[in-house]
């Protein structure tokens, strides 16, 4: 892989949202995605990385991890319909990052290899996406990523 004309490394994941029109966002892998966003909310964030295919860029993955909006994996959705991410490179998988906050002390967690406590209080978590009441655009969160 290379730079681009901007200095980024295209070797390195880019931060992405999807804004609330439907409009892709990319920064630098550094940035967090409220900043990439303007502070509003989204549709859809997390991390993309890009592979060269065929003497052209592609999008090689996607996922949904943002601590910043911790979207529900069905923001996938918004992703694909984004018209940028969309075209002939669209990736084959999305790698979902289950999010929930716990009902018990309201901490945000992942809900890794099916273990649905808490890592902070070791309380059940819920079986739905419940970060943020709204099912629509995701506003930012406390994370700040």
């Amino acid at each position: 892989m290379g730079v681009d004309a901007a200095g980024a490394d295209l070797a390195e994941p880019f931060t992405f949202v999807v804004d609330t029109a439907g409009l892709l966002r990319l920064a630098p892998r550094r940035g967090e995605h409220v900043v990439c966003a303007g502070g509003a909310a989204v549709l859809a964030a997390g991390g993309a990385g890009f592979s060269r295919a065929g003497g052209a860029w592609a999008v090689g993955e996607v996922s949904n991890q943002s601590t910043g909006y911790c979207p529900d994996v069905r923001s996938w959705e918004a992703v694909a319909d984004a018209p940028d991410a969309a075209g002939p490179g669209q990736p084959g998988w999305f790698a979902r990052v289950v999010f929930r906050r716990c009902p018990r002390c309201r901490e945000l967690g992942i809900v890794r290899e099916q273990d649905v406590a808490c890592v902070f209080c070791d309380g059940p978590l819920p079986d739905r996406w419940n970060v943020d009441d709204d099912p629509g655009a995701i506003p930012a969160g406390p994370g700040g990523g």
